[in-house]
């Protein structure tokens, strides 16, 4: 214990000084002196005058859970029976009632959404499963941007079809997706996020009609698509990696 070490400086000098000497808090050295305080049992808090009865509380509760209200929230039950003259008590006391009885929550119909499971692709040869992605490329100036649409086979890691255009469009995904399986066959599955030309109709569409499974990935989850995000990365961080493209030809020609 330091408390010792401190008392024997101080019989030579202050306590201040000591604590100082000794790097401690003089406050903490206080402290630590004094005994704890033993912890008290909290005293009951008395009912307030204007508590309502068990027998009110019940009819609140009834009132609550009837036919007419039990799909309205309270504050809407506690508007409509003051609009018809009757007050019962205050919101409050109406929430603290319904917690009291289990009954809290929310009182409407709510949707019921069934979880999404994790999208597993799994590929034994080339031409199996297809990813594709689209990415941007900076522009020549500020707020210009191109986007790179890539078609990746997950087993090969081969870019089976890629092009580049000006902006995103669920027609042109369409036509790229139609060339690459027309060049190298329709695949069992072709995995996707689920951003608008993905999950566009041209492309479900044409998917649906040649027999392919449409994978996605879940809602608000960015790493469903490692595939051509690791692809895509590779691609960025590479030193050759151009800062910028001065057009689309140049991005055609020169490193796509």
């Amino acid at each position: 214990m330091i408390n010792p070490l401190v008392t024997e400086l101080a019989e030579n000098t202050s306590t201040v000084e000591a604590c100082r000497l000794l790097g401690r808090s003089r406050a903490g050295h206080y402290r630590s002196l004094r005994p704890p305080v033993p912890a008290g049992e909290r005293a009951p808090r008395p009912a307030p005058g204007n508590a309502l009865t068990p027998a009110e509380r019940a009819h609140v509760l009834a009132v609550l859970t009837c036919d007419r209200f039990v799909d309205k929230s309270v504050a809407q039950t506690w508007a409509t029976l003051l609009d018809e003259g009757t007050y019962l008590c205050s919101m409050s006391t109406m929430h603290r009632i319904l917690r009291a009885n289990h009954a809290a929550g929310e009182r409407r119909s709510q949707a019921t959404h069934p979880p999404r499971t994790v999208p597993e692709l799994l590929a034994t040869k080339p031409g199996q499963v297809w990813s594709w992605d689209i990415t941007k490329l900076r522009g020549p100036q500020r707020g210009v941007y191109y986007d790179l649409y890539v078609v990746l086979d997950i087993f090969s890691r081969y870019v089976v079809a890629w092009t580049v255009a000006a902006r995103e469009d669920s027609h042109l995904a369409t036509e790229m997706l139609k060339e690459a399986m027309g060049v190298h066959g329709v695949p069992d599955v072709v995995h996707a996020d689920r951003g608008t030309s993905m999950t566009s109709k041209p492309v479900a569409q044409l998917l649906v009609d040649l027999g392919v499974t449409r994978s996605h990935s879940r809602p608000h989850v960015s790493n469903d698509n490692p595939y051509s995000e690791a692809a895509f990365k590779t691609l960025k961080y590479a030193p050759v990696f151009p800062e910028s493209f001065g057009s689309l030809a140049v991005d055609r020609r020169s490193f796509c």
